[in-house]
């Protein structure tokens, strides 16, 4: 099916005068057509007709829907793009290059997963994306706050300004860095009928009200006046940060794969509206916030429910992992089509492991949850690797760390030699941060290993996962979709899309008195391909 303005098909159903379950079953999929909600003759029942009606039966008249037009119409504007729809940053380059160009072909937009890698391998990532602009085509990466890396998320940030990216996705934030404030501001300038325009947008995924606040307010300006003094920023830019949010698209974050704080999407996109509509009014934006909805999108209802729920745009994680163009081996791709609705677990991170924070993670077919959690729990009770009794350490080398604990710290210690020596001289000084080290090590590889589809480690495989995942396997079940090689991220994107938009046509009608059957709300996977 190509998804444009179809012919109108009057044989696939009556004209109205009769309004059975067998005829309203199918009506709601009727989307490109002037849709008209009637009384039969003796106005006894309430039906649907796609030719024109007795004006004396005529409640309303629908116009077409399109899946394109179910988010905000100011943020595909805003970015260039045809659909509302965005394919997370999934870190290690588990949202690649290519799954970036697939969602670029069919005006959908794609955040490179830059987390994790060096900046080396994000240049040369940026290099290659860098194509899509000569066709007007929109692209982004991540930036993920790095609380114990700062020099890493610096150099990141200064190397988005310097190639030209203008669309991050910041994650994993709590407040405010100087590289994230220099990268929102850099390129501020006002135009000549004095409104002022931005050349990067920042992407900020929050899900908690006291970090959307710090990325909806204007940069503090004891910052700006750091970043000024400095030479970061230029004094128009300095000038014109009082008057616009550091950030301008928020993907509010509910219950998704990865860093997560398990929030529902129904209690937490409603509260961080209404704290948007606070801090627009009290600091006079000329320019528009937009909130996005994320976590738990794997289905075309739940699509169609972040729409209703007054999302500009939708972003989807979990499910494009599972997909052909994502970094995952194939192995682990394989695991993520056999997942259901439960079949993941809160897991320690490794870039914030001593700070107590969790990511949600696959369960079904790894012991990396449960293996992890052991990690933690060593670390929150001993004060150095050598505390550890003997049995626990037996266990922790054969069944975990697979070597010596000895072997793990040289290791550990080499690659930190190379990455930031800063590390090692503090791990000699505080056994603390020496154990803390060697776990994060183990949690580390745990996604590499993954990526890589190192065999003799799958039962340690960290593959970040949330409940959309299962939801989506079940939606697909019986479908063309169960076959890994057909899940394709633009194919997934434009199937949840125009679900989204039967769904959310079938609920239109319902709230003109329609008795619409079950069967209307009833969307299948379908081929699609976009018309250019």
């Amino acid at each position: 099916m190509t998804l444009s303005t179809p012919k109108s098909d009057s044989n696939s159903h009556p004209n109205g005068a009769r309004f059975t379950p067998q005829s309203l079953a199918r009506v709601s999929h009727r989307l490109r057509e002037v849709t008209h909600v009637v009384w039969n003759a003796d106005k006894t029942a309430i039906g649907v007709q796609f030719e024109t009606p007795n004006p004396q039966q005529l409640i309303a008249s629908l116009p077409p829907l399109y899946p394109e037009w179910l988010g905000g119409r100011n943020f595909g504007e805003a970015h260039g793009l045809r659909f509302p729809y965005v394919a997370g940053a999934m870190a290690n380059g588990i949202a690649t290059v290519s799954l970036v160009k697939e969602m670029a072909k069919v005006g959908m937009l794609g955040f490179f997963g830059a987390a994790g890698l060096s900046v080396d391998q994000i240049a040369k990532s940026i290099e290659q994306l860098s194509e899509l602009d000569q066709n007007g085509q929109s692209w982004g990466s991540n930036l993920i706050h790095a609380p114990n890396e700062p020099d890493v998320e610096n150099a990141t940030a200064d190397l988005y300004i310097q190639r030209g990216v203008r669309r991050v996705s910041a994650a994993a934030y709590m407040k405010l860095t100087p590289a994230v404030v220099r990268y929102a501001l850099h390129g501020l300038h006002q135009t000549p009928d004095g409104s002022i325009a931005r050349r990067n947008h920042l992407f900020a995924k929050i899900s908690r009200p006291e970090v959307a606040q710090h990325f909806m307010s204007p940069a503090p300006s004891e910052m700006v006046q750091h970043l000024l003094k400095h030479g970061l920023i230029t004094t128009e830019e300095a000038r014109l940060a009082p008057h616009v949010a550091v950030a301008e698209d928020f993907t509010v974050e509910s219950d998704s794969g990865g860093h997560t704080d398990n929030q529902a999407l129904s209690a937490l996109f409603p509260t961080i509206s209404e704290l948007r509509s606070s801090i627009q009014r009290k600091h006079g934006y000329q320019r528009p916030i937009r909130l996005g909805a994320a976590g738990g999108i794997g289905t075309p209802r739940a699509v169609a429910a972040a729409f209703a729920l007054g999302a500009d745009y939708v972003l989807t994680g979990s499910v494009n992992q599972g997909c052909v163009e994502s970094g995952l081996h194939p192995s682990g791709k394989m695991m993520l089509a056999k997942a259901g609705l439960a079949d993941v677990v809160m897991a320690p991170a490794a870039d914030m492991f001593e700070l107590g924070v969790e990511v949600q993670v696959l369960k079904r077919g790894s012991m990396f949850g449960v293996r992890a959690k052991k990690l933690y729990d060593l670390y929150r009770q001993y004060s150095s690797l050598f505390e550890i009794p003997s049995s626990e350490r037996q266990l922790l080398e054969k069944s975990i760390l697979k070597t010596s604990i000895d072997e793990a710290w040289a290791a550990t210690h080499q690659y930190w030699a190379n990455r930031d020596p800063r590390e090692v001289d503090r791990a000699l000084l505080e056994p603390k941060h020496q154990m803390a080290l060697v776990f994060r090590s183990y949690l580390g590889q745990s996604s590499k290993w993954a990526i890589a589809g190192q065999s003799e480690r799958q039962l340690d495989y960290q593959i970040w996962c949330g409940p959309a995942m299962g939801a989506f396997n079940a939606w697909s079940a019986g479908s063309f979709f169960d076959s890994v090689s057909n899940r394709r991220v633009a194919q997934v994107a434009l199937n949840l899309m125009e679900g989204a938009a039967i769904i959310t046509r079938a609920q239109q009608l319902r709230s003109f008195g329609v008795a619409l059957p079950l069967e209307a709300f009833d969307v299948r996977p379908q081929q699609l391909a976009v018309e250019v």
